[in-house]
């Protein structure tokens, strides 16, 4: 398993559990076992069970008495309900860094770059990673830590990711779309905000 340096090991574990969850490895319903994910990775149980903690706080997994712990059956209902949190929060974060981003995008612009390339060859994986890293980039641009932490904790990559895979929530075009926003920074349209929230509740799946 590789992953950056500056990961604690509960977030590499985590990681893995998520893609482990995302690909397909252990599907809605089945069970995930702590002890067989430590001997795995050559860990300790303990840093297993913080991961599985954190994933549970994000309705990705749930565990019961003498059942252990499950991969939940997430419905598009349960997968729609953090968008209008995250559009709020993103709105909140645009008007934040409307300033900023209209003088210099360039955070923004290798991702909808490598969007257009993830469009042409269908690459579901790329456009996971690189819609989430560009809303992650306009979050940070609003200089906001505790509104960072708030959107970050809605595990926004996880979902992004089980709404296309699962349900094959599929936007007209992700680099179209994200370069429509960074146009608008750039032109400092005064409906920034508007139009992030209304592009972020444009990619909910629908129940």
């Amino acid at each position: 398993m590789t992953v950056p340096v500056v990961h604690s090991l509960r977030d590499q574990i985590r990681e893995h559990i998520v893609e482990g969850i995302v690909s397909g490895r252990w599907k809605p319903g089945e069970r995930i076992v702590e002890r067989r994910i430590a001997t795995e990775l050559e860990v300790s149980q303990t840093p297993v069970r913080e991961a599985l903690r954190e994933l549970e706080s994000l309705r990705l997994i749930e565990s019961a008495p003498n059942k252990g712990v499950r991969v939940r059956n997430l419905t598009a209902a349960d997968l729609e309900e953090s968008y209008p949190v995250r559009a709020g929060l993103e709105q909140i974060a645009a008007e934040l860094a409307a300033e900023r981003l209209a003088a210099d995008c360039s955070a923004l612009e290798p991702h909808v770059t490598a969007l257009y390339e993830a469009d042409r060859h269908a690459d579901g994986t790329a456009q996971v990673r690189h819609t989430v890293a560009f809303h992650r980039e306009l979050v940070k641009a609003a200089g906001n830590s505790v509104l960072l932490h708030t959107w970050e904790g809605l595990g926004i990559e996880v979902f992004t990711a089980l709404s296309i895979r699962w349900l094959g929530t599929v936007q007209k075009s992700y680099a179209e779309e994200h370069q429509d926003l960074v146009e608008a920074f750039r032109r400092r349209d005064p409906e920034i905000g508007a139009l992030v929230k209304a592009h972020v509740l444009g990619c909910a799946p629908r129940a």
